[in-house]
């Protein structure tokens, strides 16, 4: 049985039907969740069909989609892979999915849209033989408030829906969208993803939270808990413990409802790029950039991506470099000379009143001036009548973009970038992203580190890296066809050795893949993992029976803890 469409867009559901579908090379092999009878768990999956209907629950060749798209070990026969899949519409049948799986001590892994593709996973388990519990079912827009600039959604509301949402209604506010559309808000906000308007940072734009713990009590957050608080979503101040940190990246509870605030829309916004010619140069970028971040006459997300994650994007990579070697550094500049490009080119976005961001434009360039006088500064501006507020569909596509809100999925291309022109193979990607401090010569040093590592198997350093504050997140992208032997073992090698590199210096990732969660857990070791501990004390109380999301973050219940061999294997 096919899954019924995921998407109502007919663009977005054809990508994700043919996204999964193309990608398998290994047929799926039918599993059990772990202690768990054949006998048991047809049981199970009765109930389960008693409460969201027969054509809402999946198993065998229908959980294509609930697979990684992108496995890296596909091949080798370590696929992380559910037993089942089951799709509630609300919280009554969530409440009552968890009752079963209470009963048969089945664990469940929880996704909204399941979109967090190659880099962490997308909808595959953890924990092998897991229900992938998928809440895009559940996907009201419960409010958007245009006075106080915030939006209350369920977990299956995507980017784009939000946007459309908002457009349709005449609302003056604009949601943040990450560089692809078609993934949850909820599920983006509480795993830590970043968009690129002024709320770039979802996770610190949450207000109030609702959530479901493994006995399927609700649970709400800060003012949200007040009962007809008209302050419910317009304020982070709560009475005693703030818990909504408890439900991010975390397997304590299910989110089924979030407030999160939206960016008014401005009168004005204009579209700024800078770019300097040489690999050194990142270190002045950063030196010049971050202290304006910090001041704030930068006071939005800096993007600054290398050349080589621009050319990913305007084709394959063939067309650039026709062997098998990393691109050499003649190459690079020859290609920079032709399409015009520098070595590190960064994009960001000022927004507000329009005589307000030009004198924020004009010190910035007195200041690049001064500082980087190498680089290349430019500014379109694009702005309302006095009195008015700007359409962001107005601002062409290269100008605006993700920068005032409007979701595509422009950049998923991206990923065949390293397939033969010839035809054939299955573009994939993966990454490392630490959080390394915004400073130039500790940057210059990372770059410097790992494009040796990446060269030294054969691939070219492609990476972006977002300017917060007082911190970069620093993405290491590896492209890579999923077909070719080398380039998984190339991944995996390169995977490692910055894994490596960054632990040396006391670096973590951000987020993690499923397969390297607890290698990321080990690193936060101070007193003898005593935040693991504590989070572990917190999961045996609220999930006695451990069956939500075991192992994500590196967090187990009780029941899987302990013999670290059987658990790198479920």
């Amino acid at each position: 049985m096919t899954p019924s469409p995921a998407y109502i867009d007919p663009e977005y559901q054809s990508t994700h039907y043919n996204l999964f579908r193309d990608s398998i090379t290994v047929p799926l092999k039918s599993v059990l969740p772990p202690g768990v009878s054949r006998d048991a768990f047809d049981a199970a999956i009765g109930k389960y069909k008693g409460i969201v209907g027969d054509a809402q629950v999946y198993q065998g060749d229908a959980l294509t989609e609930y697979i990684d798209p992108y496995e890296l070990h596909e091949a080798e026969g370590t696929r992380r892979m559910p037993s089942a899949a089951v799709r509630p519409k609300n919280v009554e049948e969530l409440r009552e999915v968890l009752k079963i799986s209470n009963e048969y001590s089945i664990p469940v892994w929880t996704f909204s849209r399941g979109k967090t593709l190659g880099q962490y996973g997308g909808p595959a388990p953890r924990v092998t033989g897991s229900i992938a519990l998928d809440l895009h079912r559940m996907d009201k827009i419960i409010e958007v408030n245009g006075e106080y600039a915030y939006a209350v959604v369920e977990p299956g509301v995507t980017f784009t829906e939000l946007y459309d949402y908002c457009v349709k209604n005449k609302l003056n506010v604009w949601p943040s969208v990450p560089s692809l559309g078609w993934g949850s808000v909820i599920g983006n906000t509480i795993d830590r993803g970043t968009g690129f308007t002024p709320t770039a940072t979802h996770h610190q734009h949450i207000s109030g939270v609702e959530a479901m713990l493994a006995n399927g009590e609700l649970v709400r957050t800060g003012q949200f808990a007040v009962s007809n608080s008209p302050s419910a979503h317009l304020s982070k101040f709560t009475f005693g413990p703030s818990i909504e940190g408890l439900f991010l990246q975390s397997n304590l509870g299910i989110v089924t409802k979030l407030g999160i605030w939206l960016t008014p829309a401005p009168q004005a916004f204009m579209s700024c790029t800078f770019d300097m010619p040489d690999f050194e140069d990142v270190e002045t970028i950063v030196d010049t950039f971050g202290p304006l971040r910090r001041d704030g006459l930068l006071p939005n997300t800096v993007y600054v991506s290398n050349v080589t994650e621009w050319l990913g994007m305007m084709g394959p990579r063939e067309d650039f470099w026709p062997h098998n070697t990393s691109i050499p550094d003649w190459r690079v500049k020859e290609l920079q000379k032709q399409f015009d490009l520098g070595y590190w080119n960064a994009k960001f976005g000022l927004y507000g009143a329009r005589d307000v961001i030009q004198a924020h434009f004009d010190e910035l360039k007195k200041i690049i001036e001064r500082k980087a006088p190498k680089g290349r500064l430019t500014g379109k501006i694009f702005s309302a009548p006095d009195g008015e507020t700007l359409n962001p569909a107005s601002v062409p596509e290269m100008d605006g973009g993700f920068f005032v809100g409007i979701p595509t999925l422009w950049s998923l291309p991206m990923v065949k970038f390293r397939l033969p022109k010839s035809g054939g193979g299955i573009g994939a990607h993966y990454d490392y992203s630490p959080i390394i401090p915004s400073n130039g010569k500790e940057i210059l040093d990372w770059v410097k580190t790992a494009k040796k590592i990446c060269e030294a198997d054969n691939f070219d350093l492609f990476c972006d890296f977002f300017m917060h504050e007082r911190h970069v997140i620093f993405v290491n992208m590896f492209t890579f066809d999923k077909t070719n032997a080398t380039h998984r073992k190339a991944v995996q090698s390169i995977f490692d050795n910055l894994f490596e590199e960054g632990k040396k210096r006391g670096y973590s990732k951000y987020r993690s893949h499923v397969n390297t969660m607890d290698r990321v857990a080990s690193l936060y070791d101070f007193n003898d993992h005593a935040y693991r501990r504590f989070v572990e004390t917190i999961k045996d109380a609220v999930d006695p029976n451990g069956i939500l999301s075991p192992g994500k973050q590196g967090i187990w219940p009780k029941r899987f803890r302990g013999n670290e061999v059987s658990k790198a294997h479920l």
